[in-house]
């Protein structure tokens, strides 16, 4: 046994409970995986002609401990293709540096559930590597070929009577959805983009689901109601979501995983997807099961509280319309799905150290690969020791010892914006990382900090200056301000 397990062991037990159950599913054998003007209130909704259904899936984070998210974007790529969706309206971003990572015990192979088939193979690349980013994702929903930067330069070229789904999956925080290459999507840019497109009169529904912390910041208090789109999220304004099938936990990968292969709204979405005959489940309903899969149960803080918001006038569409629809699945009969177990699991913030800790644990002892693993496990937590008490200090300092944490941590009420001003919120986190180090995505769990000292009139001056008193001395090392965040 190497002797440094046990001061590696301290180095993550004071910082991470050790993780057990994500979104456990069933125990039984899984499913099979393969201009503003107000637009008219939508009506009953009923197949017919010239109506193209249209998707976007977004995996926004790259590396090998963030496997889940590209996973649950292959997977719904794979529901979406036997939906009969054609290839040339369904647009993928996803880094693409899983399948084929020396990480991963099954090489070209990706799975979204421990007994799951591939769900890699036919997917499009349509934007990967440098390519996935917040402009070109914006370029896709405009349908603006134009502004698109590499990859396929295929757009949603919809027209009025189409709908759109959105399933958009990654890290997040308040006000922000990650992205593997910077910037980041800020909620008032998503938001404004929402508005263009309804402005161009190029779809007549649409639907987005959103896997990430804090998600419901996004659209809280943002996203108009008129705009016929229906928004669901994996997590309230305030809150983690959670990662599914990983190490140690109830339904745990397959032993030769040191990753999570999914995350707990996401899996329950898509395995409901899969199990029902999507024209007898209308929109609402899957609100409701993954609403239940997905919430907290017994008092425990462990899961989140699914959210709605936009336009929820349509909400009794069949799912068919924006998913497609399996002909094998029209002789269903649509049951509830198992409640899966909750306990122990772990939230998105934390699933890249379980990732680097396992990885650890596997490798032989007294090599140097095993050290270096243990340098990493050791760097990364001290880096978020160091965000979290930088944050704090330069609170106390700005408001006074006393306030200084109330006034970060402080939430609007339901249905008011995170932040009054966005490109404040935007320069107080670059003052930040330049004197202090990157964010991270886990430094991202302060994005409402920043937003608060927006909020309460500090200037860039008094941040800068707050800044430096923080984090004199500190050596970034490899966490300067150009480290990506996700």
């Amino acid at each position: 046994m190497d002797s440094r397990v046990p001061m590696a062991a301290w180095w993550v037990c004071g910082f991470l409970p050790l993780l057990a159950v994500a979104a456990a599913a069933a125990a039984a054998e899984p499913p099979s995986e393969s201009g503003h003007a107000p637009a008219p209130a939508p009506g009953p909704s009923a197949p017919g002609e010239g109506v193209t259904k249209w998707a976007v899936l977004v995996a926004g984070s790259s590396g090998y401990g963030n496997y889940r998210h590209q996973a649950d974007v292959c997977h719904a790529y794979q529901i979406l293709k036997k939906g009969g969706l054609k290839d040339e309206n369904i647009v993928v971003f996803m880094y693409d540096d899983i399948a084929n990572n020396p990480d991963n015990p099954r090489p070209g192979i990706v799975i979204n559930h421990p007994k799951g088939k591939d769900v890699y193979a036919g997917v499009p690349k349509d934007y990967t590597g440098d390519q996935v980013t917040a402009d070109n994702f914006y370029a896709v929903l405009l349908g603006n070929k134009t502004a698109v930067t590499g990859g396929s330069r295929k757009v949603i070229n919809s027209k009025p009577n189409d709908h759109i789904f959105i399933y958009y999956t990654d890290h997040g925080a308040a006000g922000l959805l990650g992205m593997p290459n910077p910037p980041d999507v800020y909620a008032d840019n998503f938001i404004e983009v929402l508005r263009q497109k309804h402005a161009s009169k190029s779809y007549s529904k649409m639907i987005i689901y959103v896997e990430a912390c804090e998600s419901g910041s996004i659209f809280e208090g943002l996203l108009p109601q008129d705009h016929n789109i229906y928004v669901t999220t994996a997590a309230n304004a305030v809150e983690d979501s959670w990662a599914a099938y990983c190490p140690k936990m109830e339904i745990p990968p397959p032993p030769e995983y040191c990753t999570c292969l999914g995350d707990a709204y996401s899996v329950s979405w898509m395995e409901d997807s899969e199990t029902q005959d999507l024209k007898k489940e209308s929109i609402k309903q899957q609100y409701e099961v993954v609403k239940a899969r997905t919430a907290p149960r017994n008092e425990s803080s462990i899961g989140s509280h699914v959210m709605e918001y936009g336009d929820k006038t349509f909400k009794e569409d069949m799912l068919f319309l924006y998913q497609g629809f399996d002909p094998a699945k029209s002789s269903i009969r649509n049951r509830p799905l198992p409640m899966p177990s909750l306990k122990g699991a772990i939230n998105q913030r934390d699933a890249d150290i379980l990732f680097m800790w396992r990885k650890y644990e596997k490798l032989n002892a007294g090599s140097e690969e095993k050290q270096r693993a243990l340098r990493e496990v050791k760097e990364t937590v001290l880096h978020r020791k160091h965000l979290d008490s930088s944050i704090d200090f330069i609170g106390k300092l700005v408001f006074g010892f006393d306030k200084g944490p109330s006034v970060l941590q402080a939430a609007r009420g339901s249905g008011q914006p995170l932040v009054d001003d966005w490109d404040c919120l935007r320069t107080m986190v670059r003052v930040f990382e330049s004197q202090c180090g990157s964010l991270t995505q886990y430094g991202t769990r302060h994005m409402r900090a920043f937003a608060n000292i927006c909020n309460n009139g500090v200037s860039e001056a008094e941040m800068k200056e707050a800044s430096i008193s923080a984090c004199d001395g500190y050596d970034m090392g490899s966490w300067g301000s150009g480290t990506l965040w996700f």
